[in-house]
């Protein structure tokens, strides 16, 4: 016969997938929940002023392993049905990946996104909790003085327990239109459990939210709970209505607003923190006034005056109409027709003093006023300079503080100013209205140094004005003569126009620059007719900034470089977005989606170190070695594991499978019998595989027996559900 030419050596690749689901060295993502706690029965055991962090389920869903025989000849292996000579812990090569659970159910990322939703909202608190006639009940007023006493921390306020108690009680029969009488969206034990949120470091970022120690930041964060927890937008709408209860009593009653910075507010906060920040800048003024009234002169400055303590002025004087015509044009930028003036009632000095004040109050001849006057308001001597005229010690006057503004205050006056055009009277009347200050401080100076002139305020106010130089007298001496600069020489300045309107009058008997009582009752307006979405608005930057916080928290735990990397994305773009007010919608969803993205991964990494058991390994360079393949599963696609299945990871994982099998053989045995008789026999260490894939390699002339050897590879799998078969077969075209 014809010879037969001997086939080709083939080459074999094989591939085995095992699929793990049955987690046996599963971890309980959150802490269980305390089921006696009062609040603290919710998962993750979260308590009031904190956020939650990680997934209520397991992020991780599958295991695959990959095992792998490079290079096998043919004939040598028996894999069938029934024996298999490939055992998956003898495979020399063993590659891992894992399958993610799809949007797993995060916490922090629930809380932002229920809170967001509180944006879009239309009700205001009045449709909310319904409004209804006070009736008058016979029951028991329940005592919730201290419902937020601990919001209010570390200020303990001795509160009359009788008017806080009628007063919320009458705020809760405004509830009791759309439900029962007794049923109310937040309890008392609710609201007393309401804590203050521990320390936590800033982020040097441009969030325009508040201080993490601040009272705005933890009002954001318990409003964040009860929205989530403990009634949704009917009780974020009855906690807001008594924290507003509380702020006017603590007006009312001069209790400062603890967490709170002292000054004036902040702009670089948001516009709710301001509105608290200025309504503790009225209580303190009026706490002032109200102890001056007692005994002590009104002042906002530091030390006493050496003047004649509550007396004040009249200013009708000799010549009334005189007097109306000067001030008038100064008093007439008061934003209300009242005059605030704080004047006790010592009539007979007043009228002593007054006289004198109308009589000289208009002389020019040098801007002086006459040194019969008695000085009123003085701080201390300035140093040594003295008065130009009279030569006496000037004395540096108790003056009035700016009135403190908050952003939206700001934009309306420069509104109003930009109305006034660019004409030359329009600038006038707008140095005016920007003048009020001096106008004060200039009466206040005349007040503690009679007898002074423009130069001796010049001097005191703006030294830069007054120009001072050496000059020989005619004897032949050197001296220092001194001259208002030329700006101050302008016709129709400003400063000369004010200080011939100014009279003598000490900051306690001034017209008040910062009229405490109508801001106050402005910001407290504001704060009421808030409704729950345009709270949530004003407070969600401070929500950001705590998740933000929290996720840079738990991250230092993890050490993830692909986290840090997203951490300085989300603060940097959260800078951009939250440094303006009304951010758009979209840019706030694309941060709430970046900080649930890192907060899914971060849930990821504690469920793989869990169960690789990284924490619990002793040895510090296979702790290592783990941590390292835990942090590789989380950002590439597939790992390959160090030394297969005698590697620490390899035998890690040899033993999940192992658990896995045996948990499910006893599932078996608990079955019926004839389940038991089907199963009879000893249990693998590896369940079926899921998957086979095979590739066959050869290098064989073609077309012809005498064409170039080229090589052929053939590639099949073989699943549960398909059967796939692809060749890649080469030829010889020198001579074809």
């Amino acid at each position: 016969g014809c010879p037969l030419t001997p086939l080709p050596p083939v080459s074999m690749a094989i591939r085995l997938t095992y699929v793990l689901q049955d987690w046996q060295q599963y971890f309980w993502p959150q802490q269980p929940p305390d089921i006696d706690a009062l609040v603290g029965g919710e998962v993750g055991g979260l308590e009031f002023g904190k956020l939650p962090f990680g997934a209520c389920e397991d992020p991780i869903s599958e295991l695959h392993l990959a095992t792998t025989w490079p290079h096998l000849t043919e004939g040598i292996i028996v894999d069938n049905d029934v024996y298999s000579d490939l055992d998956p812990v003898q495979a020399p090569q063993w590659s891992v990946r894992v399958r993610k659970a799809d949007n797993p159910q995060c916490l922090l990322g629930d809380f932002l996104t229920e809170f967001f939703k509180l944006c879009r909202r239309k009700e205001s608190t009045d449709e909310i909790l319904g409004r209804s006639a006070f009736e008058e009940e016979g029951k028991e007023v329940a005592d919730i003085t201290h419902a937020l006493s601990k919001l209010t921390e570390p200020a303990p306020v001795p509160i009359h327990k009788l008017s806080v108690t009628n007063m919320v009680h009458s705020a809760k029969k405004k509830i009791r239109k759309h439900r029962g009488v007794d049923e109310s969206p937040l309890n008392n034990e609710v609201l007393n459990t309401i804590l203050l949120v521990s320390e936590l470091k800033e982020i040097k970022c441009q969030f325009k939210s508040a201080p993490s120690d601040s009272l705005t930041y933890k009002l954001a964060l318990c409003l964040c709970m009860i929205n989530f927890y403990h009634g949704g937008v009917k009780g974020v709408a009855h906690l807001w209505q008594e924290f507003v209860l509380e702020m006017r009593y603590r007006w009312e009653n001069n209790y400062l607003i603890p967490g709170l910075a002292n000054g004036p507010p902040d702009l670089r906060c948001c516009l709710l923190h301001q509105k608290l920040q200025m309504l503790n800048c009225c209580i303190e003024r009026k706490k002032a006034r109200d102890e001056g009234k007692k005994g002590s002169v009104f002042d906002r400055s530091p030390g006493g005056t050496s003047g004649d303590t509550g007396r004040g002025v009249d200013h009708s004087g000799d010549n009334p109409d005189k007097e109306k015509e000067v001030g008038k044009s100064w008093e007439s930028w008061s934003d209300s027709e009242e005059e605030f003036f704080e004047c006790l009632s010592d009539t007979e000095d007043l009228k002593g003093n007054g006289q004198e004040n109308g009589k000289k109050g208009g002389a020019k001849e040098g801007n002086k006023e006459p040194v019969t006057i008695k000085p009123e308001g003085r701080l201390h001597p300035h140093g040594k300079l003295t008065l130009l005229h009279p030569g006496e010690p000037l004395y540096i006057p108790i003056t009035q503080e700016p009135a403190p503004m908050t952003e939206d205050l700001l934009e309306e006056q420069s509104e109003v100013l930009a109305k006034l055009g660019t004409s030359a009277e329009g600038a006038h009347l707008r140095a005016r209205m920007q003048s009020a200050c001096l106008l004060s401080d200039m009466e206040s100076f005349k007040a503690a140094n009679p007898g002074c002139c423009l130069e001796d305020f010049v001097r005191w106010y703006s030294p830069r004005d007054y120009i001072e130089e050496e000059v020989v007298d005619e004897k032949g001496n050197i001296v220092i003569k001194g001259e208002l600069s030329a700006r101050m020489k302008i016709p129709s300045n400003m400063w000369v126009e004010a200080w011939e309107t100014a009279k003598p009058v000490p900051a306690r008997r001034q017209k008040r620059l910062f009229d405490d009582t109508r801001e106050a009752e402005k910001v407290l307006h504001y704060l009421a007719v808030q409704k729950p979405a345009d709270l949530a608005r004003h407070l969600l930057p401070c929500i950001i900034h705590a998740a933000v916080l929290k996720v840079k928290e738990e991250e230092a735990v993890e050490d993830i470089s692909s986290v840090k990397k997203i951490i300085k994305q989300i603060i940097s773009h959260s800078s951009k977005v939250l440094r303006f007010p009304n951010p758009e919608d979209k840019k706030l969803e694309e941060i709430i989606a970046q900080i649930m993205s890192v907060e899914a991964i971060i849930a990821r990494a504690r469920s793989l170190k869990a169960k690789f058991g990284v924490e619990k390994c002793e040895n510090e360079d296979e702790k290592e070695d783990l941590q390292r393949f835990v942090n590789c599963l989380l950002e590439q696609p597939e790992v390959s594991v160090l030394g297969a299945g005698r590697g620490p990871a390899g035998s890690i994982i040899h033993k999940l499978f192992v658990s896995a099998q045996r948990v499910r053989e006893k599932l078996r045995r608990s079955g019926s019998s004839e389940e038991r008789r089907l199963n009879v026999g000893a249990v693998s260490d590896f369940p079926l595989p899921t998957g086979r894939e095979v590739i066959l390699r050869t290098t064989v002339p073609r077309p012809a027996p005498y064409s170039k050897p080229l090589p052929q590879r053939m590639y099949s799998v073989l699943t549960k559900e398909d059967f796939r078969l692809a060749g890649a077969f080469s030829a010889d075209t020198t001579f074809f």
